[in-house]
């Protein structure tokens, strides 16, 4: 119960400032993480990085399920809000050491889009890597477990319940994009 509390305490923090920006990535603001999470509609950015092997498997994050939107649910490898005064690659590189230390990666972008939900809008940058590596340190605060599926096993998921709603959307466009490459 306590992990629960902390973590909703650090969803809706005061002490956590993101840049609220337009639909293009111009910062026109300011403003604290539980005004952004709490309905107001601010768009502020994020990065998501998609993590496969050289045998083309995805690594996807178990959410925490003390995370108080989409707990338990399976997600892209590595998401996170970009801070006030950071840069998306700033965040992008913050947000994978820490959820799954990974350091030693080239990232390539995807494409950015705006994700609205109940709960946020969010700026999402959305970029992709290989790696050879086969585990991660992942966060226990933030992360529950994490492996590499094979595509087919996260098609067979989609609309199960088991995969984020957003990872769901996301991950068609993902594969559409490195098709055509």
């Amino acid at each position: 119960m306590k992990k629960l509390n902390e973590t909703l305490a650090q969803d809706l923090s005061d002490k956590e400032i993101f840049p609220v920006v337009d639909a293009e990535g111009r910062v026109v603001g300011k403003a604290t993480r539980r005004l952004c999470h709490s309905g107001s509609r601010l768009l502020h950015p994020v990065v998501h990085l998609h993590v496969f092997d050289p045998q083309g498997r995805i690594y996807l994050q178990q959410r925490s399920r003390h995370k108080f939107i989409q707990p338990g649910k399976w997600d892209t490898a590595v998401g996170g809000h970009v801070d006030y005064g950071e840069t998306v690659e700033q965040a992008l590189r913050r947000e994978a050491g820490e959820e799954l230390g990974l350091t030693q990666f080239s990232p390539r972008p995807l494409f950015t889009y705006v994700y609205d939900s109940q709960v946020e809008r969010e700026l999402v940058n959305a970029f992709y890597c290989t790696t050879t590596a086969t585990s991660f340190n992942y966060d226990p605060v933030e992360v529950d477990d994490g492996r590499f599926w094979a595509i087919d096993e996260v098609k067979q998921a989609m609309g199960q319940g088991v995969l984020t709603p957003n990872f769901e959307q996301e991950i068609v466009r993902v594969l559409q994009v490195l098709h055509r490459q």
